[in-house]
């Protein structure tokens, strides 16, 4: 993020205040649009074929296509509106409005690549989802405003629909998902790399704990039976054996001793 700082030092007055209630309103007005069928609303949609030509709005209009035409959109400009608003309260505005332009500039970088390709702003808009689950993952939901889900499980449905695309889909669809998680890798691939490592290590050492609770800390040296398999049974140190060596309670008085604190008649016997 030191990058975004010098940026946001000498670019800080690009920034865009409430730029996501810009856009809803705009959404909103596309939507009415769409919804009575109003010939404008064919002018938005951006391809690449047709900027080149000399339709320039459409760089710019795409970006209030809403996600659809149904009532039901409004709901979806509402989530989108207070994640947006939510995401530039926890960033500052710069940092939002910069979040937003590279997902809006890869979007256009991929309908020039793909001049026949029909493009709106769903990705922008998923890009803004992914980026509010990651940093709010326990918030809920009321899926058909009745069952309660958490949002990272929504995000993990969503990421699972990325990963399958990048590994079965067309050159198409992997370009448009690569665009379209664009941003989020450039503000949380760090992050997500050090959550990996500490969660690597975490897993490693519970790992080594599990191991060392499941190995015995007594152990007798002559039948070798351990507090493990009978907790009720009594460990004790010899004294006349060198080291360190246990025995438990029915061989203590009851084994060769070694070593050289062995008593004398006992050693002139072994040998």
């Amino acid at each position: 993020m030191k990058l975004i700082d010098r940026l946001e030092r000498h670019l800080g007055f690009l920034a865009i205040p409430n730029l996501t209630l810009f856009i809803v309103i705009g959404q909103a007005i596309g939507m009415f649009l769409g919804m009575s069928q109003h010939p404008l609303i064919d002018q938005w949609y951006l391809i690449g074929a047709q900027a080149l030509q000399g339709e320039y709005h459409r760089l710019v209009m795409f970006i209030f296509l809403p996600p659809g035409f149904g009532i039901l959109v409004m709901f979806a400009l509402y989530l989108f509106l207070m994640m947006g608003t939510a995401l530039e309260n926890q960033w500052g505005r710069f940092r939002y409005t910069l979040y937003v332009l590279i997902a809006y500039f890869s979007t256009i970088a991929v309908a020039f690549i793909l001049p026949e390709q029909v493009m709106t702003s769903a990705y922008i808009g998923g890009s803004v989802f992914l980026a509010f689950a990651w940093l709010y993952p326990e918030f809920e939901l009321l899926l058909f405003f009745v069952l309660p889900v958490k949002i990272k499980y929504l995000a993990w449905i969503t990421w699972a629909g990325y990963l399958l695309t990048l590994a079965s889909g067309d050159a198409t669809a992997r370009l448009l998902v690569l665009s379209s998680i664009l941003n989020f890798v450039l503000f949380f691939g760090v992050d997500i790399y050090h959550r990996i490592r500490w969660g690597h290590r975490t897993m490693k050492t519970t790992a080594t704990r599990i191991k060392a609770k499941s190995q015995a800390f007594h152990r007798c040296a002559i039948c070798g039976v351990t507090e493990k398999e009978d907790k009720k049974i009594d460990f004790r140190i010899c004294s006349q054996c060198d080291g360190t060596l246990e025995y438990c309670e029915n061989h203590l008085h009851n084994h060769e001793h070694r070593g050289s604190h062995a008593p004398v008649d006992e050693i002139e016997e072994s040998s």
